[in-house]
C-alpha cells in the first residue's frame, strides 16, 4: 500500500471538507438577519422617551430593509425587550439581546439604565449606542477612562446646563435664578450643579435654591416660596412628568418669569402636562425640531407621521440617528463582527446619514454637534437659537 498517497488523499478529503464548512458557513451567514439590541423603556417612568426612541429605531429598520438591507442584501432586525425603566431589568434585557446574538445594543433612554447596562456591554464586549442618556460620565469607568464600546449621541449635562446658563444671561439679561432641583434624580442633580457653577462664573446670582422628589405631585409648598422671592429666571433640570407639572402649578399661580431647562421638556407629554398656554416663555435644549426645514428632516418626520400617526420629538430623532449610525459602522465594517463594528464608529470622521445634525465621535465617545435652544409660546416654538454649551475648561 502507497501510504503516502493515502495520507495524501485523507488530507485532500479533509481540506475539502473544511473548505465546504466554511463555505457553507459563509452562506449561512449571508442569509441570516443582521440583529440590533433595543434595549428601551417602553413602560415605567421615563417610557416617553423609550417608546419614542423605539418607534423611531422601527422606522428607521424599516427604511433600510426596503432599500436592500445590509451587506449586499441581509436585512436588518430589530429584537426590542422592555426594560421597564428598571435598573436590574435593564442589565437583564442586555445580557438576554447579547446572548440572543445582537450585532450591537441601542438605548436604554435614562441616565441611571444605561449605568447599569454598561458593564453587560462592556464584559461581553458589544457596541451599545445610547442615543439619550446625558451624564456627564456616562461613557467613562470610575476610575475616568473611557469605557471600549459605549458611544453618546445627546448632550451631556454639563453642556446642557452652561448652554441654558449663557442663554439666560446673554438673549434674556437675567442676572438672578431660582433653581429648582429633583435630588432624588441624577438627571435634575446633574444639570442643576454645573448650571449654579457657571451662573455664578458669570457674575450673577442664584437668589434661591429649592428642592423637590420624584413623584410628587403638589408643588405648591416650593412655589409660594417662589412668590415671595425677586428673581428674573427659574432653572428647571426635570423629566417631563413632574416638569409639566411645576409648569402648570407655577403659572396658574402666577409666575410669569421664563423657566429654562434641558432636553427632558423635549416631549409632548411635557406640553400636554403643563398645559399648552401655561408652556410660554419656556426654553430647553433640544436634539431636533419637527419644524426644521433640512430635508433629512422633513423626511424622517413625515414617514414617522405616516407610520406612527403623530409628529416624532428629540427622542425619536436621537433613536433615529442611533439606528443610523449603527447601520453605517456594519456597512464600513463591511462585518456583523462585533469589534469591527465598534471600531467603525469610534473611527467614523464625520456622520452625515441622519436627522439631528452632522457629528463626529471625540476621544470621549460622545458626539460633537451644536445644541439648538427651543423657545415655547402657547406650547408651540417660536424661535429657535444655536447655543454653545462646551467647557472653557
Amino acid at each position: 500500500m502507497n501510504f503516502k498517497k493515502l495520507g495524501l488523499s485523507l488530507l485532500a478529503g479533509v481540506t475539502l471538507f473544511a473548505s465546504s464548512s466554511n463555505l457553507s458557513a459563509l452562506a449561512q451567514e449571508e442569509n441570516e438577519t443582521v440583529k440590533i439590541g433595543a434595549n428601551m423603556e417602553t413602560s415605567g417612568y421615563s417610557a416617553s422617551y423609550g417608546q419614542a426612541m423605539y418607534e423611531a429605531i422601527q422606522l428607521a429598520v424599516e427604511e433600510v430593509n426596503n432599500e436592500g438591507g445590509l451587506l449586499d442584501g441581509r436585512e436588518v432586525e430589530i429584537i426590542h425587550y422592555d426594560n421597564k425603566s428598571d435598573k436590574t431589568e435593564t442589565a437583564s434585557v442586555a445580557t438576554r439581546l447579547v446572548e440572543e446574538g445582537a450585532v450591537a445594543l441601542i438605548g436604554p433612554g435614562a441616565t441611571d439604565l444605561v449605568l447599569a447596562q454598561n458593564p453587560v456591554a462592556e464584559q461581553s464586549e458589544v457596541p451599545a449606542v445610547i442615543p439619550a442618556a446625558t451624564a456627564d460620565d456616562l461613557t467613562m469607568d470610575d476610575d475616568g477612562n473611557v469605557l471600549d464600546w459605549v458611544f453618546r449621541l445627546a448632550f451631556s449635562y454639563t453642556y446642557q446646563a452652561n448652554a441654558a446658563a449663557r442663554f439666560a444671561t446673554d438673549e434674556l439679561g437675567a442676572q438672578k435664578a431660582v433653581v429648582l432641583v429633583d435630588q432624588s434624580n441624577d438627571y435634575s442633580v446633574g444639570q442643576a450643579e454645573p448650571f449654579i457653577k457657571e451662573w455664578e462664573a458669570l457674575g450673577n446670582e442664584v437668589v434661591l435654591e429649592e428642592s423637590y422628589t420624584s413623584g410628587d405631585t403638589d408643588f405648591s409648598a416650593v412655589l409660594t416660596t417662589l412668590m415671595a422671592t425677586e428673581f428674573d429666571v427659574i432653572y428647571l433640570p426635570a423629566f417631563y412628568t413632574e416638569g409639566g407639572l411645576i409648569t402648570k402649578q407655577a403659572r396658574e399661580m402666577g409666575l410669569t418669569q421664563p423657566i429654562l431647562s434641558g432636553h427632558g421638556f423635549a416631549s409632548d407629554a411635557y406640553v400636554e402636562l403643563a398645559g399648552a398656554s401655561n408652556a410660554t416663555d419656556v426654553y430647553f435644549t433640544s436634539n431636533f425640531y419637527t419644524g426644521t426645514e433640512e430635508e433629512a428632516g422633513k423626511a424622517f418626520v413625515e414617514a414617522y407621521e405616516a407610520k406612527f400617526g403623530k409628529t416624532p420629538d428629540t427622542f425619536g430623532a436621537l433613536g433615529y440617528d442611533g439606528a443610523k449610525l449603527l447601520f453605517q459602522a456594519i456597512e464600513d465594517a463591511g462585518s456583523t463582527d462585533r469589534t469591527a463594528v465598534r471600531d467603525a464608529i469610534e473611527n467614523m470622521e464625520t456622520f452625515t446619514g441622519g436627522v439631528t445634525g452632522e457629528f463626529y465621535i471625540d476621544e470621549e465617545h460622545n458626539a460633537v454637534k451644536p445644541a439648538p435652544m427651543l423657545h415655547l409660546v402657547d406650547g408651540e416654538v417660536a424661535e429657535i437659537y444655536e447655543v454653545d454649551g462646551s467647557s472653557n475648561e
